[in-house]
């Protein structure tokens, strides 16, 4: 099968052998998968990504077991935001039936164990004509739910998560620093919890657009105004969660430094480097820090069923899409932000 694969640093598109089902496993064939701004920090910071899970590994417990140990001299397929086709069950396997649609949190079990699809040497990810699934993780997509708002479910899981890791309701007010797809999913949760006022900043006028479509009470240019400021002239009186969903070094230090005494902050970007705070600003004000990564299976599955029954709606996010040929590019793309927000890989696309 063609496949994009991580090799030698960099992004090639090569044939690589189609993977096959065993006993509990489904052989989907990739309609659709979006890039995630991991794969773009993955790809410029692999051996720091493995030298860091190695490092906290030992304190996972049994947690480590799905995260693989990656060798970065073997290909590597990523993609792990997909919806496809089932196209055979492995031997004694019963599930969704040959044609259903399905997504899946990416994780896919075997004989040997439990394994994670996002980065791994031996499980192909979305970034394929087709990939590997467990019969008893896989949802079917409802009918009617568009294949790539189906694709989705996975970012907007991780902006759910971090909404309800929060604590987010009616009684407060949010703040959402970076308007990438997570933190557009991050939006979209607090609105879906009730939240009246979100103010989002973002550089980028296309990303602060897309988080005002998708129910941001204001969005700002940090380089005019301080997203806490903003938050303080339209409110000022609800007590403040506050969201960092840009993972550079020195974001969360300036987040921990404006918010007000007892803020909520919740660390959804994903910081690849090394980074310095000064734990005095959040010691002075009692500030409640809260880092997420994921989800859980039923978290997935909410988000899958928010988009079916229409109660969210992340699909502006999608600005582009390609199919295999055309990913290395679209990794470039997504490094200049004022071009695009989410791209999603349609294998089919010629």
């Amino acid at each position: 099968m063609r496949a994009c694969v991580l090799r030698g640093g960099g992004l090639v598109v090569d044939d690589v052998p189609t993977p096959l089902p065993e006993a509990g496993q489904l052989l989907v064939r990739v309609l659709a998968c979006g890039i995630c701004g991991s794969d773009l920090h993955f790809l410029n910071h692999a051996p720091a990504f493995v030298a860091m899970t190695e490092e906290v590994r030992p304190s996972m417990g049994p947690q480590a077991a799905a995260v693989p140990t990656l060798d970065l001299d073997r290909d590597i397929v990523m993609g792990h935001e997909f919806c496809g086709e089932v196209v055979e069950l492995g031997p004694g396997t019963a599930g969704p039936t040959p044609g259903t649609r399905v997504v899946s949190v990416p994780v896919v079990l075997s004989g040997t164990g439990v394994h994670q699809l996002a980065y791994n040497n031996d499980f192909p990810g979305g970034y394929a004509e087709y990939l590997l699934l467990s019969s008893a993780l896989a949802l079917e997509v409802p009918d009617g739910l568009d294949t790539r708002r189906a694709a989705l479910t996975e970012p907007l899981a991780v902006g759910l998560h971090a909404v309800a890791r929060s604590g987010a309701a009616a009684r407060h007010g949010a703040v959402v620093v970076g308007c990438g797809p997570v933190g557009l999913a991050v939006v979209a949760g607090l609105v879906a919890a009730g939240v009246e006022v979100i103010v989002a900043a973002d550089f980028s006028p296309a990303r602060r657009a897309m988080a005002g479509a998708l129910g941001a009470t204001e969005t700002v240019d940090p380089a005019v105004e301080g997203v806490v400021d903003a938050w303080r002239r339209l409110d000022g009186r609800r007590p403040l969660l506050a969201f960092e969903a840009v993972g550079v070094p020195g974001s969360l230090g300036q987040l921990l430094r404006d918010v007000p005494p007892a803020t909520g902050v919740t660390v959804v970007g994903v910081c690849m480097e090394p980074d310095r705070i000064v734990p005095f600003h959040a010691i002075a004000k009692e500030l409640d820090l809260h880092f997420v990564l994921a989800y859980g299976p039923d978290e997935f599955a909410g988000a899958l069923r928010a988009q079916a029954e229409g109660t969210i709606d992340v699909s502006p996010m999608v600005t582009g899409t390609v199919g295999l040929e055309g990913v290395p590019g679209a990794f470039e793309a997504l490094g200049r932000p004022d071009e695009h927000v989410k791209i999603l890989v349609e294998p089919g696309l010629t």
